[in-house]
């Protein structure tokens, strides 16, 4: 019996053991605290005043308004510029795909914050159209909110169908030609079922992030209220006393994320048709109008999602006089970042090199366990995974404050319980990433090692980790540029000590600092960008690995 406890036996406990200190606890304790009043009594008065009272009924429509308009807008977007970067010569088409990763690597409250800068009250477009006698009404609401969730996400289905569709065989589709389908009739007949997994697996992505975004519509909405803003509300409100109705919306929040997580597998998993790449479909090179459309529509694209990066390196060196921008340019921001906001900087440096150090060790060894140990035990490992990914951060934050602050492991304002919550966030890149390079390795290796007499863990450490080093350091670079970009969570969970890049961005924008704001944004897309181009060089620039 002893001998069944082999070091994955020991990695298997160890991993459920994480899985339930830092995420079923804590998710626990939001259930449970949901299921008690401000008093302390058991009660499921949280629920029916949840679904009774109107201001929760509009923020449940309102969540699912914003999240199948961002749906929409990403799929619209998304799979217009992967059908035409796939299926037609596009001149500068890798440059058009850098502008969508800049989209996608960029948080969505800077996007919020750019389109503030543009269209806002005094937005610079909105002046300048006034200059000439057109008025047109601020970006802020609904209207402003899909805009930029739809400019923000659609990346996710860009670089998924547009892989999906470089890969379907051009041969079905020279046989539906010559059945006499026309070129509309063999997309939706043809291509849309070979693509369908890939379209709904980037949708549901972008349906995950539009609910689960936090800063867009704080800074947008002006009293147009989702549930993470609710939930954030009313975490503030009952600060220090029971947080019954936050954490009922945080439970919430968790259901309907994963009621889309169980539909969209549901859904790719009917219908689905294969095909193989030996004729795989070649570019078309369009003449005329077409050729003209096709380009600006996806340069239109590619530059409206990342105007933020745009907005935030220019205004960044924007001259000011307090929070108020003059002529000219100057290094005023950062002058400001560097002698009064270095600990800033200095803070989400640390917490997310602590955290990724955290995520490499623990996210290959788990990755390796899920790859190579195929069974119940890891299949469920592997599912277990699926939660925090699709989590929205202000449930981890509320979640951690539920099941932290008392108790035998108290963590609330301390730096570790910022680290360990964007550990267990993150966590799922580094396993999928190191998984998926284990597949592509056959186990015959390791068996050969062992052979030779090396233990199972001396034949781990020393034939496949140097053959999976590149795919651990990549996933170790993604989880870093999502943990330093890390706002929901972070924002529940700083104090003045502890406070993070985003979160002090996020301050500077409701004070009207946009020039530090800008400044700090540009100093966070650098990094971000410095980790996707080390990802890139050890990937082969396989976009597709960022998802």
């Amino acid at each position: 019996m002893l001998r069944r406890f082999d070091f994955w036996t020991l990695v298997m406990i160890g991993t459920w053991g994480i899985l339930l200190l830092l995420l079923f606890i804590p998710v626990g304790s939001v259930l449970l605290s949901s299921f008690f009043d401000t008093a302390g009594n058991a009660t499921a008065d949280n629920y029916v005043r949840f679904f009774a009272e109107p201001r929760f009924q509009r923020a449940f429509l309102n969540t699912l308004v914003v999240g199948f308009g961002g749906l929409a807008g990403a799929l619209l977007l998304g799979s217009i510029m992967a059908f035409c970067i796939s299926r037609f010569k596009i001149k500068g088409s890798r440059f058009v795909s850098l502008l969508a990763i800049l989209a996608l690597v960029s948080p969505p409250f800077i996007g919020a914050y750019s389109w503030i800068v543009l269209f806002g009250a005094g937005g610079v477009v909105r002046a300048w159209l006034r200059d000439f006698g057109i008025t047109m009404p601020p970006i802020y609401g609904v209207g402003g909110i899909l805009i930029v969730f739809a400019l923000k996400f659609y990346p996710f289905v860009y670089l998924m169908v547009s892989g999906a569709l470089s890969n379907v065989n051009r041969s079905l589709e020279e046989a539906a030609e010559g059945l006499g389908l026309t070129p509309l009739q063999r997309t939706f007949k043809i291509s849309f079922p070979m693509v369908f997994p890939a379209l709904t697996a980037g949708g549901l992505l972008a349906l995950i992030q539009s609910i689960a975004d936090f800063g867009t519509p704080r800074l947008l909405g002006r009293g147009y209220n989702v549930l993470a803003t609710e939930a954030y509300t009313l975490y503030s409100a009952e600060v220090g006393s029971n947080m019954s109705m936050a954490t009922t919306i945080s439970v919430v929040l968790i259901a309907v994320s994963m009621f889309f997580v169980l539909l969209q597998r549901f859904m790719s998993r009917r219908n689905v048709y294969h095909g193989n790449m030996i004729n795989k479909p070649a570019k078309i090179q369009l003449k005329g109008w077409r050729n003209a459309l096709a380009h600006f529509a996806v340069y239109f694209i590619g530059l409206c999602g990342a105007m933020p990066v745009i907005i935030s390196v220019i205004y960044s060196f924007r001259r000011t006089s307090g929070p108020v921008f003059q002529d000219g340019f100057a290094l005023q921001s950062y002058e400001r970042i560097l002698f009064n906001l270095g600990d800033v900087v200095r803070n989400s440096l640390t917490f997310s090199a602590s955290a990724v150090v955290m995520i490499v060790i623990v996210g290959t060894i788990v990755g390796v366990l899920v790859a190579r140990r195929t069974n119940l035990n890891t299949s469920l490992l592997d599912g277990a995974f699926m939660i925090p990914y699709v989590m929205p951060g202000i449930v981890i934050g509320i979640a951690y404050i539920a099941a932290f602050n008392t108790g035998p492991l108290v963590l609330t304002g301390t730096a570790s319980i910022i680290v360990l919550s964007i550990f267990i966030r993150r966590l799922p890149y580094t396993v999928r990433t190191t998984s998926s390079s284990l597949r592509q390795i056959s186990p015959s290796l390791e068996e050969a090692a062992v052979s030779l007499g090396y233990s199972p863990f001396q034949a781990f450490l020393r034939i496949t980790v140097p053959l999976i080093v590149p795919g651990i350091i990549a996933g170790g670079m993604l989880s870093f540029v999502t943990a330093i970009n890390e706002l929901s969570s972070s924002l529940v969970l700083y104090v003045g000590s502890t406070i993070t890049m985003p979160v002090r961005i996020y301050l500077l924008i409701l004070d009207g600092d946009f020039g530090t704001a800008a400044a700090m944004s540009t100093i966070l897309l650098v990094l971000s960008g410095i980790a996707v181009y080390i990802a890139f060089r050890l990937m082969g620039r396989n976009e597709q690995a960022l998802l």
